[in-house]
Order: structure tokens, then sequence, then C-alpha cells
């Protein structure tokens, strides 16, 4: 029995699972470590697997010439390539099956203990939905190989969106029935050194957008009027570093506080204009995610803590007064529903509109604040301008969860108004286009936070962070 070699991602899937997924860019190896289980499965345990794609309309369209190249390199013995399937020891151990043209014949596919569906990311609701039924054998398996495209597609709604902050954090997600992997180019010792400089050299000629959809599997969504562009995004990580600035002034810790029922809740913590911290805490109440929120302000030494009063936070005034009570950290509620900060002050300039004529309310200035750091931030690293240190944004390398918060920052879109004030797209807009809550974007968005200075006699000094 000769040796076979999968990327140490894809361990997971050696242990039983109803439904398992491969999902990541190009050169992870992903459809080829598949080829090799499926074939070491059929040698040892009599698997049969029948193939699928969305589109077939001939066999080499299907991973026929994949199995039987691995067969080939592989050495492997008591196979016999058909040109419509592949036998082992004189027994159908794979077929191959379009599904496009007629998913009702789907239900008719019985004698098989495993589904691989290729290019999963081309499935059609209605195939989706006859395919999982129909395999319902005990300890039977349905496998999807993918690199997704939108986050509207089918497989992503099912697969992918459900458990999408868990796939970001920590690069897989598994329960019961479930077995969800992401793995990318790097994840594979065997990717050829050609496709390493492949990738090298789509990465200077690519948008980052796209580079990120082809290499490492994120979704390519449009997202009509996104704030902040991905390249801005990109361009902040190690900013500091790379201009030659530290972090100066007040430590602002932030939180957004959510309950059970799914949402995180986001935390930040940044000082000057570098974000040291942005992080989520995913279990418990809202009460115990406050007392996280506040352990974490205290350890990092805050200055001010500022979480979000709108809807639930308001309720979280007391248990915030107790814990602040003995220490130096101040507190500020921030409520974006509210008009925004220095209403009569012009945005930018004398001569433009006032704060107020220019955003809904304190959250959309407040997130117009991050966009414009963000951009003067990518400026100055990309195209070499000099901007002050205190308009800029710095985010740490050292930040966990970077790709999660990364989709959270990139996907926050404007909402057409009829009244011509910047306007940011609210939770509950958001959660109907399937775009998860921002918690964590939106704990960085209320670091922006700027306190003022106070000397007057007989009080506290609030130094001024940036901004």
């Amino acid at each position: 029995m000769p040796e076979m070699q999968i990327p140490k991602k894809l361990k997971p899937f050696l242990k039983p699972s109803r439904v398992k997924c491969a999902v990541g860019g190009r050169g992870s190896g992903k459809s080829m470590t598949i080829a090799d289980m499926c074939l070491m499965d059929a040698m040892t345990k009599g698997t049969k697997t029948l193939c699928f794609r969305e589109y077939q309309n001939s066999i080499d369209d299907s991973v026929h010439s994949l199995l039987a190249s691995e067969i080939e390199r592989l050495g492997l013995q008591g196979f016999e390539v058909q040109k419509s399937q592949i036998l082992y020891n004189d027994v159908a151990v794979f077929k191959f099956k379009g599904m496009a043209r007629d998913p009702e014949a789907i239900k008719g596919a019985h004698g098989f203990d495993r589904f691989w569906i290729e290019e999963a990311q081309t499935i059609s609701f209605n195939s989706l939905k006859a395919l999982m039924p129909t395999l319902r054998t005990e300890g039977s398996e349905v496998w999807f190989s993918a690199n997704p495209r939108s986050s509207a597609d089918p497989f992503s709604q099912r697969f992918i969106k459900p458990y999408e902050k868990h796939l970001l954090r920590d690069g897989y997600y598994e329960d019961d029935d479930h077995c969800i992997v992401m793995i990318n180019i790097e994840d594979n010792t065997l990717a050829p050194d050609v496709l390493i400089r492949e990738m090298e050299g789509d990465k200077e000629r690519m948008s980052p957008a796209l580079f990120d959809h082809i290499w490492r599997g994120h979704h390519l969504d449009d997202l009509e009027d996104s704030i902040i562009e991905s390249s801005w995004f990109d361009a902040a990580i190690g900013a500091h570093s790379k201009l030659g600035f530290a972090g100066t002034g007040a430590i602002i810790a932030s939180h957004d506080p959510s309950d059970e029922g799914g949402d995180s809740k986001g935390y930040c913590k940044r000082h000057g204009s570098v974000v040291l911290d942005v992080c989520e805490k995913i279990t418990g109440d809202a009460n115990e995610g406050m007392d996280w929120a506040l352990a974490k302000a205290r350890e990092d030494r805050a200055d001010w803590f500022v979480w979000d009063c709108d809807g639930l936070g308001i309720s979280l005034k007391r248990q915030v007064d107790q814990e602040l009570e003995s220490t130096n950290i101040q507190k500020h509620q921030f409520r974006g529903s509210e008009t925004p900060d220095d209403a009569t002050v012009p945005y930018s300039g004398k001569d433009s509109k006032t704060n107020r004529d220019t955003f809904l309310n304190k959250r959309a200035q407040y997130w117009w604040k991050l966009r414009d750091r963000f951009y003067a931030t990518y400026r100055a690293v990309e195209k070499g301008e000099y901007i002050n240190p205190e308009e800029l944004i710095s985010l740490s390398p050292d930040i966990e969860h970077l790709d999660q918060l990364r989709s959270e920052v990139c996907r926050i879109p404007l909402k057409r108004g009829n009244n011509g004030k910047i306007q940011i797209m609210s939770k509950l807009d958001l959660a109907k286009q399937g775009i998860p809550s921002p918690n964590m974007g939106d704990a960085l968005m209320m670091a922006m936070f700027s306190p003022k200075q106070n000397i007057a006699q007989g009080k506290k000094i609030n130094f001024k962070g940036w901004g």
C-alpha cells in the first residue's frame, strides 16, 4: 500500500462527519488530496463515490482525469480506468454526473457511500436541495471542494456564511455534522515552485480583492458603496513601523456589547494612532461580556472606556459605574443614533458643510472618521505622501483575527437616503443582505472617540487621543 501525504489542515477529513468542506484558493491541494483520500478509501474500505459537478457536458469536465492521474502517480494497483467510470477489483467505485441539466435525477443516485462535489461554488439551489437528502445510508458522507465566489451563492449561504466568523478566526469549523476547513497554498507543502512564483506575480499585478479571491479563497463580493477598501486596510497593517511613528496619548478601550443569540461581543484597544488589539468574545450574555471587556480595559491600563449605549448597552451603565468606581478609568457612553459630535463645526475646512449637515448621526460620523484615517494611511504608505501621524491609523500585526476584522471593516456600505447626508447601513440592514454583524468593526469604530482636554481646577486631566 503506497503512502499518502495530505496537508495537515485536512487531517480532520480523516474523522467521520456527515458533511466535509475544503474551501480555499488556487494551489491549496484540496482537490488532489480529496482524490487521494477517495482512492485510498476505495482500496481499504470499498467506499463507492459518486463525483458531481454542477456543469458536466462530458466526462472531461469531471474529476475523472484527476483520479486517473493520481492512480498513475501513486502506482495504485487494482484500478481499471474506463471511459465513464473507474473500477477497483472489478467493482465500480467511482462514477461521474452533472447536476445542472436535471437536478431531480440526483434523487435516483443510490448505492454510494460518498458524494464528492467539485467546484461546489457553482452548485445551484435546486441541485443542493436535491443532493443532501439523497445520500442517507448510515455513515455516508457528502464532500465539497470549493473556491467561493459570491457570499450570496447557495453553497456559501449553506456552508460558509453560518460559520464565517469561526472560519475567519480559526480556519476551520466543526460540529456533530460538519467539518469545514479553509486551506490555501501556504498549507500545501507540495505546492510546486512555479505555482508559488505565479502567486507572487499575481500579488503584484492584481487588485487585493481579486488576489484574495483567487489565492486566498475569499468571497469576491462587489458590495456596492462599501466605504473602506481592502487595499486601504492592508496598508494600515503595521503602518506605524513602516512610517516610523509610535502610539502616544490616551489609551482608549471600546466595547460593542451583545446578548446571547449568535452575536459576539467586540473589544478594541488603541493608543494614539496605533490599534493594539481588536478581539471578540463569542459566548455569554451581555453582563458576562461587559465583565470581560472591563477586565481587559483594566489590564490594558486604559484611560477611557467607551461602550455602545444604544439598545441593551444602556442597561449596563450601573455595572460599568460599579466596576470603574475605584479606578482612574473614565467612561463614555457612545450613542450612534445621536447628533454628530461638534455639530456646528465644518466637517473639513472652513468652506465645507457642518458635521450636522454632512452626517445623519454619530455612527455615520465615526465610521467616516475611520474611513478617512484608512485612506490617509493608504496614501502615506503606498503613495509616499506626508500626512500627520495623528490623522493615520496603524493596525498591529499581532492582532489575532485580522482576516475577520478585515472582512467586517471592508463590508460596511453607505445607505441611500433622501436628505443627502452620509448614512451607514444598520446592523439590521446588513443582516438582510446576509452580512454578519460587525462587532469587532464597531468596537474599532467607537475607538475613534477623542476625549477633550480638561484642566479645570480640581478635575482630572483627560489627555486627548488623536483627531
